[in-house]
């Protein structure tokens, strides 16, 4: 037989046999749906932005990201949050539409070791989803459909409402809540329709360019089944925003074409980036040490802090 043909066969097989979507209550990187195929790779949560057409929106971290294994995981934002949190910043820069960030994970996972492509899987028996969150900032939560399929929607794909809650609040979405805002042209499908097929799941917020915000994520499951996502979880709470948005100290202050920082303890790298995405300056700070930027011309641009202690952004104009 063809190895990769009865590789789908086991996949098919494991996804099957694992039907049950165990709530996840803000201890785990990786989510387990259920629906994870031989692969092994679904339900890890991962962010992502609107940077593919050159947009500058990003999540500051709270603590940062990576470990030994995986420099991109989001466990130690876990560790610290007791979910998945952060503070928003959302820049447009040069997009044709409202900027955005989200951070989602895959139902079932890598269609083979082969084929890195997302999988898709039938999540028609959850009956729906339950998340528990805090946000400052109205969110959607959107059914992701694959590559292919979100491109043939036009990217108007399904969607809830999340509306904004900073003491949190716990929403549970029957997969009929979900559907198209209805502002694209391309193919139209039904929240159920897009259960049967679906890649992954998203907290999604877009909103104007200098919008920003704080989130935590601290539950998701299963509309239907136990434990319900509405239960006490054993870690995490809305207090968690809180306590996000005091951890963040950082502050830049641009004068006589220099930058420099409050907040920074240690070592970090900067980037200055301009509207169309491309870094013009880089350079390290300490304390308050500052960075010349006589040779940058005038104009709106985003600074990038990074480093052990430090992930920090923001927009700056040079005159």
């Amino acid at each position: 037989m063809n190895k990769k043909i009865l590789y789908s066969a086991i996949a098919t097989i494991a996804t099957a046999a694992m039907a049950d979507f165990t709530t996840w209550f803000g201890d785990t990187e990786k989510v387990e749906t259920g629906l994870d195929n031989a692969t092994a790779t679904g339900g890890y949560w991962f962010d992502y932005n609107d940077s593919a057409d050159k947009g500058l929106s990003e999540v500051q971290w709270p603590v940062a990201k990576g470990t030994e294994w995986d420099k991109n995981s989001l466990q130690p934002v876990i560790d610290y949050c007791g979910g998945v949190c952060g503070h928003i910043v959302l820049s447009g820069a040069a997009l044709s539409y409202d900027p955005f960030v989200g951070i989602g994970f895959n139902v079932v996972g890598e269609t083979s070791t082969e084929d890195k492509t997302p999988a898709a899987g039938d999540a028609t028996a959850w009956g729906g989803v339950c998340i528990g969150y805090s946000s400052s900032l109205a969110a959607v939560l959107e059914l992701g459909l694959g590559d292919v399929t979100d491109k043939a929607l036009e990217y108007d794909n399904p969607v809830a409402k999340l509306p904004k809650s900073t003491d949190g609040t716990m929403k549970e979405l029957s997969w009929e809540d979900f559907a198209q805002a209805g502002w694209g042209k391309g193919d139209k499908i039904t929240g159920p329709e897009a259960a049967a097929k679906l890649v992954a799941i998203k907290f999604k917020v877009q909103a104007k360019d200098g919008t920003e915000g704080d989130f935590n994520i601290f539950s998701v499951g299963a509309k239907v089944g136990t434990p319900k996502c509405s239960s006490t979880p054993s870690g995490g709470s809305g207090a968690a925003i809180k306590a996000f948005r005091a951890a963040s100290s950082v502050k830049a202050m641009v004068a006589d074409h220099k930058i420099s920082f409050s907040g920074i303890s240690s070592d970090a790298s900067v980037e200055i980036i301009n509207l169309q995405g491309r870094v013009v300056k880089k350079g390290m700070v300490r304390g308050a040490s500052a960075l010349d930027l006589s040779a940058v011309d005038a104009g709106v641009y985003m600074v990038r802090v990074s480093g052990k202690s430090v992930d920090f952004s923001s927009k700056i104009v040079l005159k």
